[in-house]
């Protein structure tokens, strides 16, 4: 497990789960209408809120306007893999 995990791309898919591209080349969909408690996550079960999210430059995981956040391996975590693309796959065809 890639402990440096970070979100490279996220797209909102609809009730609370969000699409996420993680720098080792995993997608998964993260469902988060569980997830959404505290002081901080509790106005973002306001649907027109929720979706505001972006993924940030410096921290590399989504955040909110408010300033909540969620750390990146907790997203790889709780996330459903889809897919998982080989990074730098050999080349075999040049074997013989």
């Amino acid at each position: 497990m890639d402990y440096l995990i970070k979100v490279k791309t996220a797209k909102y898919i609809g009730d609370y789960k969000i699409y996420c591209l993680f720098s080792n080349g995993v997608e998964k969909i993260v469902d988060l209408k569980n997830e959404l408690y505290g002081e901080m996550f509790e106005p973002l079960k306001d649907k027109n809120i929720f979706i505001q999210f972006k993924v940030d430059d410096t921290l590399k995981t989504i955040v909110w306007p408010n300033g909540a956040d969620i750390a990146p391996y907790s997203l790889y975590e709780i996330g459903k893999t889809i897919a998982k693309t080989i990074k730098n796959k050999p080349n075999f065809s040049k074997v013989r």
